[in-house]
């Protein structure tokens, strides 16, 4: 499968595995492991082809926000 360059001062809305992977320096393997461990959303299927949205990775990526969805942080913040 040949790759696509991604053009532009911001990514895709909705890009595509090979874009996104792209767009964050990876591989895509290495995308899939992320997405796996919850350390990057899941793809939606929007027309059956499989996209990601932007804004959803961008959350998933900013300072922080690991801690925040994590189940095990959020159960030592509410306490016994």
């Amino acid at each position: 499968m040949a790759k696509h360059a991604v053009f532009g001062d911001r990514p895709p809305a909705y890009p595509s595995k090979q874009e996104l992977a792209a767009e964050l320096c990876m591989s895509v393997s290495t995308l899939d492991g992320l997405v796996q461990r919850g350390l990057l959303p899941k793809p939606r299927r929007p027309g059956g082809s499989l996209r990601w949205c932007w804004r959803e990775v961008e959350a998933h990526l900013a300072p922080g926000a690991q801690d925040r969805a994590s189940p095990f942080i959020e159960a030592l913040r509410d306490g016994p």
